[in-house]
């Protein structure tokens, strides 16, 4: 198991930082998207997607549509 090693001043500020002092890069997987049903050419433009399990509309901060 790594151990991180944390900096303890900050020549800066003069106080401690959470993050880790030599950070290892992060690998991400992302699945092949298959072809699937897709939107007619004006609801995929309303969308901004022909797919439509690629949309996933914003409900901003109180969980309401825009």
């Amino acid at each position: 198991m790594a151990e991180i090693i944390m900096r303890q001043t900050c020549p800066l500020r003069g106080s401690c930082t959470p993050l880790p002092e030599d950070p290892v890069p992060a690998m991400a997987y992302v699945p092949f998207q298959q072809w699937g049903k897709t939107y007619e050419p004006e609801r995929a433009f309303d969308a901004g997607t022909l797919f439509p399990v690629l949309d996933k509309p914003f409900y901003g901060r109180r969980g309401e549509p825009r």
